[in-house]
């Protein structure tokens, strides 16, 4: 059953070094806060899954913090390549990152296969694509029934997942609204889970069909305001695009990728924005 607690607290108890951590997020709700936090407390060896790796994960490798990355696709969205990304897959700086990629098909899959305590995701795909040459997860088994050829994956399943989302009420259920990815896919999925949110209610005012997350497969709740800049939040605040095009110059430079860190993230007295 969900905790409410510091966002330090929650990420000092439940993730630790050497972890496998999901943040989830589509276009918006993307857990920034959280990820700076894993920053500052400088979890190492951890391996990252998302499935659009952006500039947070940019942020976590270039920080030091991630030894393998499972994802599908990944860059800056609307302005480029990821280069602390490349950096530490290229040159090995600040440390070799492995990465598994997939496609999105396939992550989704087996994002849906974990949260149904399933070992592996099964799905019509990767039929003439190379990735299955230089990746070992992707496998390929022969339907019992139709004897057709079809890709197989593992599950995924985190050892923590953690994602932003507009509200929890103090039941600790939490409301997902807006463009919604694979949030919930990725809290049931995991050994645990922590959910940022924008703010404590009463009353979540779900509508019908809405995407609500039960207090009972989330570990920790913690309150942090614009926990999702400078990506967006909808209903609360809009995306910072500048920062999204300022992110390119930023980090394709290691000095000046540490200043910001040090300036912006180590030094915030909190959350970074």
């Amino acid at each position: 059953m969900a905790q409410f607690m510091s966002l330090h607290d929650a990420i000092a108890r439940y993730l630790q070094n050497g972890d496998t951590v999901a943040m989830e997020g589509f276009t918006h709700l993307i857990p920034f806060a959280a990820g700076h936090e894993i920053i500052r407390q400088e979890k190492r060896r951890l391996t990252l899954i998302r499935m659009t790796p952006d500039i947070l994960y940019d942020q976590l490798i270039g920080a030091g913090c991630a030894e393998r990355l499972i994802f599908s696709w990944g860059g800056n969205p609307g302005v480029g390549s990821l280069h602390r990304l490349r950096d530490a897959v290229e040159k090995g700086w600040p440390s070799k990152l492995e990465i598994l990629e997939h496609s999105h098909a396939a992550m989704a899959c087996a994002y849906e296969a974990g949260a149904a305590g399933l070992p592996l995701a099964v799905l019509r795909g990767y039929i003439g694509s190379d990735l299955p040459k230089v990746n070992p997860q992707i496998r390929f088994i022969e339907c019992p029934f139709t004897g057709e050829r079809l890709a197989a994956v593992p599950a995924v399943r985190p050892d923590v997942s953690i994602i932003h989302a507009q509200r929890a009420d103090r039941q600790g259920n939490v409301l997902v609204s807006g463009i919604v990815g694979v949030q919930k896919e990725a809290v049931l999925a995991a050994k645990h889970s922590i959910v940022t949110v924008e703010e404590i209610v009463d009353d979540l005012q779900a509508d019908p069909n809405a995407c609500v997350i039960p207090g009972w497969a989330i570990d920790a709740i913690a309150e942090v305001k614009g926990g999702a800049a400078p990506s967006y939040a909808h209903g609360y605040y809009p995306r910072n695009n500048s920062f999204y095009k300022e992110w390119d110059a930023i980090s394709r430079d290691r000095d000046t990728f540490n200043q910001w860190l040090d300036q912006t993230v180590y030094n915030a007295g909190g959350q970074a924005q």
